[in-house]
């Protein structure tokens, strides 16, 4: 096999692996809807580090008494880390309340903007560059 084959064979398996990450990360607009901010408090489930974006998994009381579970978008977990979060930061249980973006959908997932720890701190989660909308809370908006 030629040199120029085996580098045309790499190429094609770099960018094979490359795929299903890219097509992971989107625009805010695919999925997120800017006219549908919401607000939810509810108990940490889950704490998912993985890029594009990390995931945080609420349960939700509702007024009506059941609970539901939600998804929420964060920013990378190396941006995530940049802005003061460890792995620790956030366990299992804790209290929280965010505040985002609902998915198109209308199902429940959101986009992370802001997160309020039960200390009153709190912390922006979103992704940045992204296309989410321009409200003040992207520390580089400013």
């Amino acid at each position: 096999m030629s040199h120029e084959r085996i580098l045309l064979a790499g190429v094609a398996v770099l960018l094979a692996g490359l795929a299903p990450a890219a097509a992971a990360h989107h625009a805010f607009s695919a999925e997120f809807d800017a006219s549908r901010p919401i607000e939810l408090r509810g108990t940490v489930t889950e704490v998912e580090w993985i890029n594009p974006h990390s995931w945080i998994t609420i349960e939700v009381t509702r007024e009506d008494g059941s609970t539901e579970t939600w998804e929420i978008e964060a920013g990378a977990p190396n941006a995530m880390f940049r802005r003061g979060f460890t792995r620790d930061s956030l366990p299992i249980g804790t209290e929280i309340l965010v505040q985002g973006y609902q998915a198109k959908d209308g199902g429940p997932r959101a986009n992370g903007r802001d997160m309020t720890l039960p200390d009153g701190s709190r912390l922006f989660v979103g992704s940045t560059g992204t296309g989410a909308p321009r409200d003040g809370r992207d520390p580089s908006e400013r």
